[in-house]
């Protein structure tokens, strides 16, 4: 993939640090908490017969970044990198599976698809987020990205209902300009969920995405494997919002 693991500076925080997973074992770290949270706490239908590991095609091309408990060394959030270059090596980003991706694989300037990401369950309260994003900003900075894309989910809820007001609240907020859309290849059940009837906040993941200054490429791809919507998200890294850029570029030498 032509950079280093060790490449991207780690600094250990009190708590938490972050780096890019270095060998096979640490990238099996990442893929058993995978496992522990898309396949055990959300019952997700993982389509390979891995015990006790989330495993797909697109493992073997991404960097894998850890956040890592300071103390103990185990892995609590990852996430997985697929960087332009190599997506076109391969026949496309992952992001495929779920939308045509139109105007957005095209786009001039570096890419990079963050996905599969992750936080343990009792580190969702604290830094761990926060110190993932800082793995992410380092990788920026060090490939020279123009452009962050990927998928964040959002929940179903009964018919499709909780999917469709979050659409109601990113089509206020962070809708992308038409150029940019993408077309789900499962569109949501229903997407008519009048906004005075039902709005609903955005999880923290897609949160985040908006405050950086982040737009949702269209509606949400309906996946029954991980019952959730997915809501393509893209970040031109020139629009990257001040006051939150300031916060998420300081962080990586934070941590």
């Amino acid at each position: 993939m032509g950079v280093n693991a060790s490449a991207l500076p780690v600094r250990r925080g009190e708590r938490l640090y972050v780096e890019l997973a270095a060998g096979p074992e640490a990238i099996r770290q990442a893929q058993a908490l995978r496992y522990r949270v898309f396949g055990e706490e959300l019952g997700a239908r993982l389509k390979h017969g891995h015990a006790g590991l989330d495993i797909d095609a697109f493992d073997a091309y991404c960097h894998h970044l850890l956040v890592r408990e300071t103390k103990s060394d185990a892995v609590v959030g990852c996430t997985r990198l697929l960087h332009g270059d190599v997506a076109r090596r391969i026949g496309g980003f992952y992001s495929e599976n779920e939308f045509h991706l139109g105007a957005i694989a095209d786009l001039p300037g570096r890419l990079l698809e963050v996905g599969r990401t992750c936080i343990s369950p009792d580190c969702r309260q604290g830094a761990a987020i926060a110190v993932l994003w800082s793995g992410i900003a380092g990788y920026i900075q060090l490939h020279g990205i123009d452009y962050l894309f990927g998928c964040a989910s959002v929940p179903l809820g009964e018919g499709d209902v909780q999917a469709a007001a979050i659409m109601n609240r990113l089509r206020r907020q962070a809708m992308a300009p038409a150029a940019l859309r993408v077309t789900p290849k499962a569109p949501l059940l229903r997407t008519d969920v009048p906004a005075e009837v039902l709005d609903a906040p955005l999880p923290a993941l897609l949160k985040a995405y908006v405050r950086l200054g982040a737009r949702a490429c269209g509606e949400a791809c309906r996946d029954p494997d991980f019952a959730v919507g997915d809501v393509l998200m893209l970040l031109d890294l020139a629009d990257l919002n001040p006051t939150y850029a300031r916060h998420f570029l300081e962080r990586v030498g934070e941590h």
